[in-house]
């Protein structure tokens, strides 16, 4: 996949000319201040400002794809970029009183940019909550994006330990964990390959996030093993649900790059809350899914 950076070689180029631009007019405009005018706090203060702004700059278009959002931010802050660049040309430029563009663009230039910039920030807001009504089966309460599997994107077992821990607090509630195992995965890794393995479960954890509730979370424990957190669920109900995910992968028919059919088996195991803490309760969750591994190879 391409670089983010590349998408943005406009806004990046703008910013570019922008800088030069008011660099020459300082330049064509006026004479050098000597060594000993020259006030390096300022300096030191108002560059820094104009550096920060442009890091910002380069980590919005590091991190977004283009859009109203991502251009609102990046002119907002090029506006107040610029502001601060005039105000550190100021202190090495001697401009004649009779210039007037150079106030125009210190004093305009940053009130445009904060207006731009909370414009992007309000629109910004408004995606991060249709996000967030996305990412509602991956995550839950906060978010750190260190507990983000980078494989999958769902969050890891450091998240899980949290949030169970975070559920169980509530005596009163009884909370279900079913841990889900993909079949003999180390052989469909060979049988594969790495690429078409690594796509096997990321549209795996796809599938398990189409079945679940608004309420539940989908985590990756470990390697080809994913968790399912039930808050305030019965055991009943726990069963009908690790039905259902058992089921909606058995008729999961994932295709290889070269357009073949490769079969999807999956294990599970199913813990229910009784005076547990996070650890006990996922032990209790791998107990029975190694309990159903062991019924499974019997059978066969």
């Amino acid at each position: 996949m391409r670089h983010l950076l590349t998408l943005h070689y406009r806004s990046l180029l703008a910013v570019l000319v922008m800088t030069n631009l008011v660099l020459l007019m300082n330049l064509g405009a006026g004479d050098i201040k000597r060594w000993d005018a020259i006030v390096w706090l300022d300096i030191a203060g108002e560059g820094g400002a104009a550096l920060l702004a442009l890091i910002w700059i380069g980590l919005i278009l590091n991190s977004r794809p283009t859009g109203r959002v991502t251009r609102l931010l990046v002119a907002g802050l090029a506006a107040i970029f610029l502001s601060y660049w005039q105000d550190v040309l100021d202190e090495f430029v001697q401009l004649s009183p009779s210039i007037t563009w150079d106030h125009w663009l210190e004093s305009g230039a940053m009130p445009m940019g904060m207006i731009l910039l909370t414009l992007g920030i309000y629109h910004w807001h408004r995606e991060q909550q249709a996000i967030n009504r996305q990412l509602r089966k991956r995550e839950r309460i906060f978010r750190e994006h260190r507990n983000f599997d980078a494989l999958t994107s769902l969050s890891d077992a450091r998240y899980l330990r949290e949030q169970l821990s975070l559920e169980l607090q509530h005596r009163e509630r009884t909370v279900s964990l079913i841990m889900i195992d993909l079949h003999c995965f180390d052989h469909s890794r060979r049988l594969l390959g790495g690429a078409d393995s690594d796509r096997l479960l990321r549209e795996l954890g796809e599938l398990l996030l189409l079945n679940l509730r608004r309420q539940d979370l989908l985590c990756r424990y470990a390697g080809d093993r994913f968790a399912v957190v039930l808050p305030a669920t019965e055991r009943t109900v726990a069963e009908k649900l690790r039905g259902e995910l058992e089921q909606a992968t058995h008729s999961f028919a994932f295709k290889t790059r070269r357009g073949e059919t490769h079969a999807v088996t999956v294990h599970s195991g199913l813990a229910v809350s009784h005076d547990d803490d996070a650890d006990s309760l996922i032990e209790r969750a791998n107990c029975s899914l190694s309990q159903a591994i062991r019924r499974t190879h019997r059978a066969a």
